[in-house]
């Protein structure tokens, strides 16, 4: 395994479960929980290959979709007796006859669907930084435990009955969460077992797992609190829930009282972070980078009868590049296609094209450098893999509505607008309502 290998995610996800049928292919906020798992994975720098391992065909075709390689698991190995522990021994043993040893194994539950990359990477440096052999998520709780004592009376766990302290004095504790495991990999592989050597805790923000198909619709619900809405919206969603009505198909008005009860400010608040919070700051951008195929077109391609291709282009995203370059913003297209048709949009629309390149980051960093603008200051539209690395240099990175999963985790906002339709228009506008609020007036 090459040295750009260290660190290798494997998510087990097999096609039995228990309580909830087709678990991992249960979809929130519209994607599959495996892809969801997937794309965390993905959007961590610090994770080098992701590994899916399962014993169902509609599993493996929907994670090699998302972007992971696919390592089937034996039948003896997908029961529902079998531990998750031998699914990562089995997924290790495959990349051991192939000749590859990672150094550290990242073992993740895809039914976890809020796993944040950045969660992820602050694991990995531990392990990979010798701070610990293990590292595994964790959510802080100051609760009052109690446990059925051998009479069936209720007994404090960590209290003193007889004294009632503020619960915030109470000596912190941990609650495993199962989102994830950073794992040195030959310790692993020595013990057989998760926990051994010097273990820590990775304490994350929020917990949620999914075990039944209430956990399931609530995770719906919250996802699609944390979606991007219009700027318009942003106003109304702070003053209730009547501003985002739940998705019909997911609450059950019986069974779910309490998630009606809560306002989606409250819920957005827990899970998920305001508009204006994301682009608090936004004013600051310099110059935007966007890629060409899926952002300024839908992605698709048009081939005539000579294998002569064309595209599709909106004049809303040339309007909006055209507003940016008034407002002293600098746009670049920066594109892994050598096909003329994205110099001849980029000669129309008056920008700079960087093409056929296929380490974006590396070539944003030397235009950067070039231009003398700091890679904090731009920002960049995405909505494949090959965006990833650019997404992760810059300041602001963004994706398009219709993006690939890995794509929206690695963007600090994904737009409303699909590419093709505008995106490269939304990003104008969000930017220039910030950094001059006369230019969106212009049009």
């Amino acid at each position: 395994m090459s040295t750009l290998e260290r660190v290798v995610a494997v998510i087990p996800a097999r096609a039995g479960s228990v309580g909830v049928r087709g678990k991992n292919l249960r979809e929130v906020g519209g994607v599959p929980l495996v892809a969801r798992a997937v794309a965390s994975a993905l959007a961590a720098a610090s994770i080098d290959r992701v590994i899916v391992s399962t014993d169902g065909d509609e599993i493996a075709a929907v994670a090699e979709d998302a972007g992971a390689e696919v390592v089937r698991r034996p039948a003896a190995l997908s029961t529902g007796t079998a531990s998750s522990e031998s699914a990562v021994t089995h997924a290790l043993d495959v990349l051991a006859a192939r000749g590859q040893v990672p150094e550290v194994v990242v073992f993740m539950q895809a039914t976890s669907p809020f796993t944040r990359s950045e969660d992820l990477d602050a694991a990995v440096a531990r392990v990979t930084g010798g701070e610990n052999d293990v590292v595994f998520a964790a959510v802080e709780t100051h609760a009052f435990l109690w446990r059925l004592g051998e009479h069936g009376d209720a007994e404090g766990v960590n209290h003193d009955p007889s004294y009632r302290p503020m619960r915030q004095d109470l000596q912190p504790q941990y609650q495993e969460t199962g989102a994830f495991y950073v794992l040195d990999a030959a310790g692993f592989r020595r013990t057989g077992h998760r926990f051994f050597g010097r273990v820590g805790v990775a304490v994350i923000e929020s917990s949620f797992d999914i075990d039944t198909e209430h956990d399931l619709r609530v995770a719906d619900a919250i996802a699609h609190l944390q979606q991007p809405r219009p700027v318009a919206s942003v106003a109304a969603s702070s003053a209730g829930c009547d501003a985002i009505p739940a998705p019909r198909a997911s609450v059950d008005h019986g069974a779910d009282r309490s998630l009606l009860a809560s306002s989606a400010f409250e819920l957005e608040q827990e899970f998920g972070r305001e508009l204006g919070d994301e682009l608090a700051g936004l004013a600051s951008v310099r110059a935007v980078v966007t890629d060409f195929d899926g952002v300024h077109t839908d992605d698709r391609v048009q081939v005539d009868q000579n294998g002569i291709e064309s595209v599709t282009v909106n004049r809303r995203d040339g309007l909006g590049v055209r507003l940016l370059r008034e407002a002293g913003i600098p746009v670049v297209i920066l594109s892994t296609e050598a096909n003329p048709v994205v110099g001849a949009r980029g000669a129309k629309l008056g920008v700079e094209v960087l093409q056929g390149i296929d380490d974006k980051a590396a070539a944003l960093g030397r235009w950067a450098a070039d231009a003398g603008v700091p890679l904090a200051d731009i920002a960049y539209l995405g909505n494949d893999l090959n965006d990833l690395g650019a997404l992760r240099a810059v300041g602001w990175p963004f994706a398009v509505g219709d993006a690939h999963p890995a794509a929206m985790a690695a963007s600090r906002h994904v737009l409303a607008t699909p590419g093709g339709a505008g995106a490269v228009r939304e990003l104008a506008d969000l930017i220039l309502e910030q950094h001059a609020p006369d230019q969106k007036a212009q049009s």
